[in-house]
């Protein structure tokens, strides 16, 4: 992946020298480690015009956890930190020792405080801002990441598909959470992609949803929100099930409404599709049921490195889909005490004749009776 990443940075640099920056400061966590792989938490990424980049962290060799140092390599080399020093101001001052004059920085991830640090530590350099470059520039994924998104999604589906055939009435909301981030990490995940939500009975069918000891009981409904991670990427997945032998026509007739809003943004997944458009195939059939305001803000969100990325899926949202994309779909409805329904999948936008767009999280959508 090194050349990959090295290519990343090249159309970085090529980018941002066209606009009259001399060198970048990369410190959001997601795009460091799309422009040079696996880094610790801490670490900046200095892009340098030369072509020489550097990747300044704190290394602590007591720290397990932490990625390892990466061994140097034409074109990006690491440099340890010692102390309370901040890896961003170290970026500054070497980006001035090596004659940079202005030096672009991500302002939408420093604080106010730590910015005003970067210009005391180097007062002979300019700062601009960097802005969301990295990340528009990560809104198109490559196979290899789709190859990642694919097997969080296929982790993800067989964490939940092992669940449903367990005993689950008299567990708790908590215990059956704490079971599925286990089974996706029994499975090969580096970790959930997101805090699991389940919630049973008047709980469920609310997004995001904390796990609390409520148990399962007969003739609930049961929301289960989860995703993997792998190799950085994260997938979303959500389903709804009802628990006992069958159920009850106000449930069915819930279920319906929201499968046939999440089916509609699923279709309008198409490239040249704009973002607010997708919201609106979605909110529409919610709309006409008279549960238009259940949606939320948004209908779906990119995914990648992070759970929520751009595109944003809303109303007010600008723009449109490219192939390439990886989004999710999440409509729910939630009637305040009795219960609700979400079904959510990530898909990758793709062209018909690709075959339109790719389900990647496949775990059937058909209201089950637990």
């Amino acid at each position: 992946m090194s050349e990959v990443h090295a290519a990343r940075r090249s159309r970085l640099r090529a980018r941002c020298s066209a606009a009259g920056s001399t060198a970048l400061v990369v410190s959001r966590p997601a795009n460091v480690r799309y422009l040079v792989g696996a880094a610790p938490a801490d670490a900046v990424l200095l892009v340098g015009r030369s072509g020489d980049d550097v990747l300044l962290s704190h290394w602590e060799a007591a720290d397990a956890s932490a990625a390892p140092r990466p061994a140097d390599t034409e074109g990006l080399r690491t440099e340890v930190l010692h102390g309370e020093s901040d890896p961003a101001i170290a970026a500054v001052a070497m980006a001035m020792k090596a004659g940079a004059d202005t030096v672009a920085v991500e302002e939408h991830h420093l604080t106010v405080a730590r910015h005003r640090a970067l210009a005391a530590g180097a007062p002979g350099v300019r700062l601009t801002d960097l802005g969301r470059v990295v990340e528009e520039h990560r809104l198109v994924k490559d196979e290899d990441e789709i190859a990642a998104l694919r097997i969080a999604a296929e982790i993800t589906d067989r964490a939940l598909g092992e669940l449903l055939e367990s005993i689950l009435v008299g567990r708790t909301e908590r215990h059956l959470a704490l079971e599925l981030e286990r089974r996706l990490v029994d499975h090969g995940a580096d970790g959930p992609a997101f805090a699991t939500s389940v919630a049973t009975g008047s709980h469920s069918g609310v997004a995001g949803h904390r796990p609390t000891d409520r148990r399962v009981e007969e003739g609930d409904f049961l929301s289960v929100c989860l995703g993997a991670r792998f190799r950085g990427y994260r997938c979303r997945i959500g389903r709804t099930f009802v628990i006992g032998s069958s159920p009850a026509d106000w449930q069915i007739e819930l279920y319906d409404l929201v499968f046939a809003a999440q089916r509609a943004a699923r279709e309008a997944l198409l490239p040249g599709a704009e973002y607010h458009a997708v919201d609106r195939a979605a909110r529409s059939v919610l709309e006409a049921a008279g549960h238009g305001s259940a949606l939320g803000p948004a209908t779906g969100h990119g995914v990648g490195l992070e759970i929520g990325e751009d595109p944003r899926l809303s109303p007010a949202a600008m723009g449109r889909l490219g192939p390439c994309v990886p989004v999710t779909v999440e409509p729910g409805v939630h009637l305040p005490g009795r219960g609700g329904v979400r079904i959510d999948d990530t898909l990758v936008v793709r062209s018909p004749a690709d075959g339109g767009p790719e389900l990647l999280t496949i775990t059937t959508k058909e209201l089950l009776a637990l």
